[in-house]
């Protein structure tokens, strides 16, 4: 059997996958340690067409008796239109990258009850089910802010313990098209082997499926030899499923994904 290829070291570099948005701060963090960020957003983020309804929603947050963000682009949308997060409402966050989100809008622990999954290594939505006193939640108002499209598995959950659930779209997300300049840009970082930090499931199937599109077999199998850095244990089966071998799970947080760059 003739022996597998395999990509010339390329150490220095590290691909950030986030949307643009998310993916400047943990750039200027990676460049910190002496490697060379690069960007290559695999989820496009765009507004909803309904501002107006996603801003009567969000008027009458003093209503609820949680309202759950879902990730941080969800808190980003959310916050243009809540200019003070009124006193008294609880929050709930699935990873410590919303809860950021959150400081950068000025809600903390200091004015906010946030909850969130007790260990950062499994940021979802089972786990903060877990770290919820549902009982608390019977017969109450929850809305659950949230993308376009989503898993049902949190909603679902909160109205099997009792709880009145609505949901509100806050942006959409789309993978992007297979430009001329993303196909170059995606070609020549498969040449090597990267760090390529992955936050999301979704950007990765994205990712595979935009690798097929590009080269077919040998652009997927080159991509499969990248080593992927995620902060979910979810990200890490898709990963798994999807072929990938080289894999290193941080927990949330952009302080563990730095650490593991480090590793």
């Amino acid at each position: 059997m003739a022996a597998r290829a395999t990509l010339p070291a390329m150490p220095d570099t590290v691909v950030i996958t986030r949307p643009r948005q998310q993916a400047e701060p943990l750039a200027r963090a990676v460049a910190a340690l002496g490697r060379t960020p690069v960007l290559l957003p695999l989820l496009d983020i765009s507004p909803i067409a309904d501002q107006a309804g996603l801003k009567a929603v969000l008027d009458g947050l003093a209503d609820y008796a949680l309202v759950a963000f879902v990730s941080p682009n969800a808190v980003d949308a959310a916050m243009a239109h809540v200019p003070r997060w009124p006193a008294g409402v609880p929050i709930a966050v699935v990873g410590e990258g919303s809860r950021a989100a959150l400081a950068r809008h000025g809600i903390d622990a200091s004015n906010a009850v946030i909850h969130c999954p007790h260990d950062p290594a499994f940021s979802d939505s089972e786990h903060l089910l877990q770290a919820l006193d549902l009982a608390l939640l019977r017969g109450g108002r929850v809305l659950v802010v949230r993308g376009e499209s989503g898993r049902e598995l949190l909603p679902d959950a909160l109205r099997a313990a009792g709880a009145e659930v609505h949901t509100v779209a806050a942006y959409r997300r789309s993978v992007p098209e297979l430009t001329p300049e993303l196909a170059a840009a995606l070609r020549a970082l498969l040449a090597r082997r990267s760090d390529w930090i992955v936050t999301s499931s979704e950007a990765l199937r994205g990712l595979v499926g935009l690798a097929e599109r590009l080269d077919g077999p040998s652009s997927v199998a080159r991509l499969q030899q990248q080593r992927l850095i995620v902060p979910h244990a979810r990200i890490a089966q898709t990963a798994r499923a999807l072929g990938f071998a080289e894999l290193t799970l941080t927990g949330s947080g952009d302080e563990r994904l730095l650490a593991a760059l480090q590793s």
